[in-house]
């Protein structure tokens, strides 16, 4: 089997507290997740013996959960010892990703309804080995034709599972080779990237769209709070199209790819084309602040 990493081949997964090899993890087929998607999940990454906005992470999840009216929703105290359970483990102390999914749990018989869920919940920690999946050097992006979820048809700060909005975004994506898609909202302002948020940068200083319509990511909520720390001007507003083409720059954030600037749009070039000095500035400070922010695992750097 060809991986990505050929580290990731042997990783220990866990699955409800057991800690299970990558080809024995397994969950019931009676599971929410599989029965409808029904769960929530976070995405976190370890910098150098730390976890960047672990508890962020926890109260985003736990509060996904909450709303979706779960019940024995693990404590947070536990969701950290099985995090940290998984990455001794695996060794795993930096370059790692962890894929936290909690589903409504395993249910009596098929169908939607959670009266169905009689077993509480199913925590899975999927801990690998992986680089920022997009490059430094930048990407190239298109608008999709599929619009971001609605506040009024479900509320992008509940952070789900059932994620087919952006996989028809990405999937248009594929088919024109582009690396990402850009999503509008119902009126047609940018929201969000299929699994990124994004910032326009003009005159020096930069925008990003509300969250009316888009996930607060955590990584977003950190380049704000870096931005004003800087004195850089930051506004969060609609933007539009016209906005993006016309930028002199343009990054996206997320854990999985941390900052990325985006080169192109919809096949034209943005601002001269290269990776802008503030998108640059952006990137250095982040790094600089998940390395010194972060929760210490509470473990040695394995040998």
């Amino acid at each position: 089997m060809k991986l990505p990493d050929q580290r990731n081949a042997n990783i220990l997964i866990n699955i409800n507290g057991k800690l299970v090899p990558r080809k024995d993890a397994k969950i019931s087929v009676f599971d929410s997740v599989v029965q409808g998607g029904d769960a929530v999940w976070e995405g976190l990454r370890v910098y150098k013996g730390k976890i960047a906005a672990l508890t962020n992470h926890l109260i985003r999840l736990q509060n996904s959960a909450k709303a979706l009216a779960f019940n024995a929703i693990p404590s947070s105290k536990d969701i950290r010892q099985a995090i940290f359970d998984t990455l001794k483990a695996n060794k795993m102390w930096d370059e790692t990703h962890i894929r936290l999914t909690l589903t409504r749990g395993k249910k009596i018989t098929s169908g939607m309804n959670p009266k169905l869920n009689q077993f509480g919940c199913t925590l899975i920690v999927l801990a690998e080995w992986k680089p920022p999946v997009y490059p430094n050097s930048g990407i190239r992006v298109i608008t999709s034709s599929i619009r971001r979820n609605s506040p009024q048809h479900l509320d992008s700060k509940i952070h789900h599972n059932n994620l087919l909005n952006n996989i028809l975004a990405v999937i248009e994506a594929n088919y024109a080779n582009a690396d990402s898609a850009v999503m509008l909202d119902i009126n047609g302002f940018i929201s969000e990237t299929n699994d990124t948020n994004i910032f326009l940068v003009s005159n020096n200083k930069i925008f990003t769209p509300t969250t009316d319509s888009c996930l607060p990511g955590l990584t977003r909520q950190m380049i704000l709070e870096i931005a004003t720390k800087e004195g850089i001007t930051i506004h969060e507003k609609n933007l539009s199209n016209t906005d993006l083409y016309s930028a002199d720059e343009v990054f996206t954030s997320g854990t999985m790819g941390e900052i990325t600037p985006i080169l192109k749009a919809d096949g034209r070039k943005i601002g001269d084309g290269n990776v802008g000095s503030m998108t640059k500035r952006i990137q250095k400070l982040y790094t600089a602040y998940a390395y010194e922010n972060g929760e210490p695992i509470p473990f040695k750097k394995p040998n």
